[in-house]
């Protein structure tokens, strides 16, 4: 195209932007090429040298074959592992101790090349939301939707199947199956909530919204009540062709003779057990559709934001938002995630969300030995879970910080709870919101966390420090090494818990995992295996001091979560942003959302690490605003 003389400035702008993409490519071309050739002088010596030959073909050890990596773009294609390997290197944890250690100027030379190679990936150059798979509701959703369209406190999904897990959590697309027997399920629970809320004067309204007046208006004014409640139901305006099916149905109802409100039941099962209800669905790219990627409608996206935050269907005013499309400006969106946020039903997030990443659904099944812990009974175990969730939904509702998580200086205790943590003068079964005791710092410190990753006799340094390095840093261990023995079955193990647990890490191929594993958790070791206060286990006197990989030292629980909240707060942050983006959208992170991931912590710094600087991040970046084509069309 040719511009006129007469827009010198514009032709100007034009060619300068075609200028700039174009030392863009270049420089983005550049950077892959000097990662390559770090890669090659620097990466794959070092490996040959230090790694390959415990870690290359079938019985690599900790399963990474490093022998196959021959090509800088195979770092791109597993970047997570390469973050790793940079950490575990850095730390000093690899190669391991056993083993000939590199020079101080081979450890920073092959830091540098790898580093250069992760800073390689040009995210501004390769958009990629991703691509949620059709989700079916899980049992919370389920029941939260019949409520919320119905008005029905019911629980219609007690007896459905148990939801598989994928990722850490149940509302992942990939794992919500159809099994026959929830098929089945969903037809008989269908007819039955269309029963009761026909025999509910409060449901029935929300489904006669239109009365008739004279007989002449009754099919009229059927057909809008179905079509309406249709339209909640699927979380969409339902099509016409979808309007005359029902009408269909309800009008063969009518020539059999059924009473009218019969009828109207009948289509409201029909809607029940409709794919557009049981299913989130979203439209797929059209054909021309720029990169294969399009922007979710209104109420797509008031759909997914009303089941992040509360597992659930939208409400009135979303769906208003949705329809007149002002859900899709950034600021209104924001707007209504704060709304939303202080409504009750972000409880949801609570059970759902924190209930999984903290997993505390677990604590009620714990069954601590009650010879030696005869205090704690079902009504602790659920006044431990409850703090938990008081205390996430404080830093949810105040908007807290997100390292208040670990760092926090307050808890929430009733009268026995409180006497099983030594605190006086709280009386009642009723919660209160109190300093911490001595040594006490955060969720890490709070019962229902002590003994999620404790044994039924004992503590395990190992399980706490696992789920630290899981949970709080997204830095999980490998599986152990095969023929090792658990502490338990050892012949040899003698003295402190602590001393047994150094012998066991005398082979090489632990002490590797367990040098930081273990330090985290003996960090703990003031807290017993129910989360009470201690200074001695048995005869032997609590030592809870510890090194880091690195070798920054502390001594007891709350010097090291002030580390972990000064010098590890990255990595916390971008483990619960991980945590939180996967619940979000209801599928598992791959390479190429570590753009996103990068984005959301940036946000969040710059927002004072505000947890609903959190949220808002994640509903307004590209994953969660758009859908991208399947790879296989």
């Amino acid at each position: 195209m040719q511009l006129p003389s007469c827009f010198p400035s514009l032709r100007f702008s034009v060619a300068l932007a075609l200028l700039l993409c174009a030392l863009n490519d270049t420089w983005a071309q550049e950077l892959r090429l000097l990662a390559a050739d770090h890669f090659a002088t620097q990466v794959r010596p070092f490996l040959a040298a230090h790694c390959v030959s415990c870690h290359s073909g079938n019985d690599a050890e900790a399963a990474l074959d490093f022998g196959r990596f021959m090509e800088s773009a195979d770092v791109q294609n597993e970047y997570d592992l390469w973050e790793k390997t940079v950490r575990l290197i850095h730390e000093g944890q690899m190669p391991p101790a056993d083993e000939t250690r590199p020079t101080p100027d081979d450890i920073t030379a092959v830091l540098s090349a790898l580093q250069r190679e992760l800073e390689a990936f040009d995210c501004s150059a390769h958009r990629r939301p991703g691509r949620v798979t059709l989700k079916r509701l899980n049992k919370a959703e389920y029941n939260n939707t019949i409520r919320d369209l119905l008005g029905l406190e019911i629980n219609p999904a007690a007896d459905f199947p148990s939801d598989d897990v994928g990722n850490g959590f149940d509302n992942i697309g990939d794992v919500l199956t159809l099994p026959p027997i929830l098929l089945e399920k969903y037809l008989a629970t269908a007819e039955e909530v269309a029963r009761l809320a026909f025999a509910d004067e409060n449901s029935r309204t929300r489904i006669l919204k239109y009365e008739t007046l004279t007989e002449d208006d009754r099919v009229a004014v059927a057909r809008r009540n179905i079509r309406e409640f249709a339209d909640r139901a699927f979380r969409r305006r339902i099509t016409d062709a979808e309007e005359e099916r029902l009408f269909a149905l309800m009008k063969t109802a009518w020539d059999l003779d059924t009473p009218p409100e019969e009828i109207l039941q009948t289509a409201v099962a029909a809607v029940l057990s409709s794919p557009h209800f049981l299913f989130r669905i979203e439209q797929d790219p059209a054909i021309d559709d720029e990169d294969g990627i399009r922007t979710l409608d209104g109420f797509e996206l008031a759909t997914r934001l009303s089941y992040f935050l509360w597992s659930s269907m939208p409400d009135e005013e979303l769906f208003q938002h949705a329809e007149s499309g002002h859900l899709l400006q950034t600021d209104v969106l924001e707007a209504q995630v704060r709304r939303m946020l202080r409504h009750p039903k972000s409880r949801s997030l609570v059970e759902n969300f924190a209930g999984q990443w903290l997993q505390l659904r677990d604590v009620a099944r714990l069954q601590p030995d009650p010879a030696l812990f005869p205090g704690v009974d079902p009504d602790l175990r659920q006044s431990m879970r409850r703090e938990t969730e008081l205390f996430f939904e404080t830093i949810l509702r105040e908007d807290l910080s997100v390292l208040t998580f670990l760092n926090a200086d307050f808890t929430f205790v009733n009268q026995q709870l409180a006497q099983h943590y030594g605190m006086a003068d709280v009386q009642g079964h009723g919660f209160q919101r109190v300093p911490v005791g001595p040594g006490r710092r955060g969720v890490l410190t709070q019962a229902s966390i002590l003994m999620l990753t404790s044994n039924p006799t004992r503590t395990s340094p190992v399980k706490r420090g696992k789920w630290i390095l899981e949970n709080m840093l997204a830095e999980p261990p490998p599986p152990p090494p095969a023929n090792v023995p658990e502490l338990e079955t050892g012949a040899e193990t003698l003295g402190s818990l602590r001393e047994q647990m150094e012998q066991h890490r005398s082979n090489p191929a632990c002490a590797v995992c367990h040098l930081k594993m273990d330090a985290l958790g003996f960090g703990m070791e003031n807290f017993d295996a129910v989360g009470a206060w201690r200074d001695r286990d048995g005869r032997f006197p609590i030592v809870a001091s510890g090194e880091l990989p690195g070798g920054r030292t502390f001594d007891g629980a709350a010097e090291l979560v002030d580390i972990l909240a000064t010098e590890k707060q990255t990595e916390f942050c971008r483990c619960l942003t991980r945590k939180m983006l996967t619940y979000a959208l209801g599928r598992g992170l791959v390479s190429y959302d570590r753009c996103t991931v990068n984005d959301i912590v940036t946000s969040l710094k710059d927002n004072n690490f505000r947890f609903q600087s959190l949220i808002v991040a994640i509903v307004t970046s590209d994953p969660f605003r758009m859908r991208e084509k399947s790879e296989t069309k």
